[in-house]
């Protein structure tokens, strides 16, 4: 195995854009080999968020890095800081809006991985290269 498998940076991967922030997906099965679960670090702006959604197959772990924001799961809502987990299991509703006014970091696990390809394929996602800053005019246009 090679330690691209075992340790991968930031820079090592592209970044999934959007309007309300960005994802970094560092273990994909394309990333490390791992078919077990996806894990990566969504980052949401100030005052940002996602609508409501689901994972129909994968149950979802979010870990709060930095930040505070408002968390939905199926008919629940509740305030989440930095060192909060919040676990979603397959198929159930739930969103993150950011908040505070510094952004709100998250490390994301799915098991199995799978929804980081769907987000990848929505179209308000746009691809920024591996090594390039996650911003608009690093976007990669045939992507």
């Amino acid at each position: 195995m090679s330690d691209h498998e075992f340790f991968v940076e930031p820079d090592d991967v592209e970044s999934q854009l959007f309007e309300w922030g960005v994802l970094k997906w560092l273990s994909t099965p394309d990333s490390t080999g791992s078919e077990r679960f996806s894990a990566g670090v969504v980052k949401l702006e100030p005052g940002k968020g996602h609508d409501r959604h689901t994972h129909p197959d994968s149950d979802e772990i979010l870990f709060v890095i930095r930040g505070e924001g408002k968390q939905e799961v199926a008919d629940r809502t509740r305030e989440i800081e930095a060192g909060e987990m919040v676990f979603v299991p397959e198929g159930v509703e739930h969103g993150t809006v950011n908040t505070g006014w510094e952004p709100l970091v998250l490390l994301a696990v799915y098991a199995p991985p799978g929804p980081e390809e769907v987000l990848r394929d929505h179209p308000d996602c746009e691809i920024v290269p591996p090594g390039k800053l996650p911003l608009s005019e690093n976007v990669e246009k045939n992507a």
